[in-house]
């Protein structure tokens, strides 16, 4: 399976971190829009394997097969540069700033969008024969997931504010350790592998993840869902992306970056 040792993997990290830092606005849109466009045809994929079969469980194991393609072509998600692009700040790159993190979050977040609304838009016609009929099974579904999934946590007010932040904290807890994952292996199916599992994880747990969700909630708007847009930029996106960008940078990038790559003395010998 050719794996590398932490040290290591931490070490490509950061380099890819900078490197993204560094892209080229063209290139940066271009992946993130792939990315978000691929990973949500996966969920749109395991939504329908959930209303055919009945078995959420079943979509959980295969939803993760968007996520392998995606990172295996080289596209980027903005929960995977929440992670890496800090790193290459702290490690204290030269040239990296906070102006080009943050410059290149906001090109991934608009191309993720962009391919997420154009999957949106290609569910929404094809479940309703081009808005002419009614929407199909899964179509409603993915209407109830909106409705539940804004509404349902605004019912509670801050304390359903307080969940929505922590299940996406940790959701990218689980997607960026995916993200790792993919440099944990030299090899495609050491790399699927260890990409496999979080993503599984993170999907059955019905975790908040914003990549998907620009994909679930536009969704539910072009179906006639009964939420706003208001309601999904409130009682969604933005808690989800807050908590994304809190829980992977706190607990798989600075937890991976200060114990492997800056690591503590060894203790003396007694």
């Amino acid at each position: 399976m050719a794996y590398l040792v932490p040290s290591e993997f931490v070490t490509k990290m950061v380099d890819a971190g900078e490197s993204k830092i560094f892209m080229s606005t063209r290139d940066t849109l271009v992946r993130a829009y792939m990315a978000g466009a691929i990973l949500c045809l996966a969920a749109w994929f395991a939504v329908t394997i959930n209303v055919n079969t009945g078995q959420p469980l079943l979509g959980a194991v295969l939803f993760p097969v968007g996520f392998c393609i995606l990172y295996l072509l080289g596209f980027d998600l903005l929960t995977g540069v929440f992670v890496l692009t800090p790193l290459a700040l702290i490690d204290k790159r030269p040239g990296v700033t906070v102006k080009g993190v943050l410059r290149n979050w906001g090109l991934v977040f608009v191309g993720n969008f962009g391919g997420a609304f154009t999957v949106a838009l290609a569910m929404a016609i094809t479940t309703t024969f081009g808005f002419s009929v009614e929407p199909n099974a899964v179509g409603k579904a993915i209407g109830v997931i909106g409705e539940s999934r804004t509404l349902g946590y605004a019912h509670y007010g801050a304390a359903g504010m307080l969940t929505l932040f922590v299940r996406g904290m940790l959701c990218n807890w689980m997607v960026s350790t995916g993200v790792v994952g993919a440099m944990i292996s030299t090899t495609v199916g050491g790399k699927v592998l260890a990409m496999w599992m979080p993503i599984m994880v993170f999907f059955y747990m019905t975790f908040e993840h914003s990549i998907v969700n620009m994909f679930l909630f536009p969704s539910g708007l072009l179906l006639g869902a009964h939420f706003t847009l208001v309601d999904y930029l409130l009682w969604n996106e933005i808690p989800t992306v807050l908590g994304n960008l809190v829980g992977g940078l706190s607990f798989t990038g600075l937890t991976l970056y200060a114990t492997h790559l800056k690591t503590a003395p060894k203790r003396a010998a007694a």
